[in-house]
């Protein structure tokens, strides 16, 4: 069975840093897409940042590049989310999924998700 685990969340001040790592469990991913998204209370999920197979290929949303990095490690088998100069805006559970196809902002192209881990900046 797969399992995506999040870890790194947590509690930072405006202006902080937090470096999110996503670990699938069950198969290895290298050769699928995987992306970060996250989801405020009352609001829809939200794209943030996705990465390609090769990771040269690189997306993030508007409200986040140039503050945000997505990385991988395909021989650790881990994607990660670098947070820079996070805002209380940013405050979410953010997930990480894997795509195999489809566009890379649309929630319904991931097939697998995690369970989220929560991120709150306080101002």
């Amino acid at each position: 069975q797969v399992q995506l685990v999040e870890s790194g969340g947590g509690l930072v001040q405006a202006g902080g840093s937090l470096r999110l790592s996503c670990e699938p469990s069950g198969r290895t991913f290298s050769t699928a897409g995987m992306g970060w998204f996250r989801q405020a209370p009352g609001k829809e999920r939200q794209f943030v940042a996705a990465i390609g197979w090769s990771r040269t290929s690189t997306y993030y949303s508007g409200s986040v590049k140039g503050r945000f990095t997505i990385s991988r490690d395909n021989a650790e088998n881990t994607v990660y989310l670098q947070m820079d100069g996070l805002k209380p805006e940013d405050t979410a559970v953010y997930y990480c999924a894997v795509r195999f196809s489809g566009n890379y902002n649309d929630p319904e192209a991931y097939r697998y998700w995690g369970q989220g881990t929560q991120v709150t900046v306080s101002s």
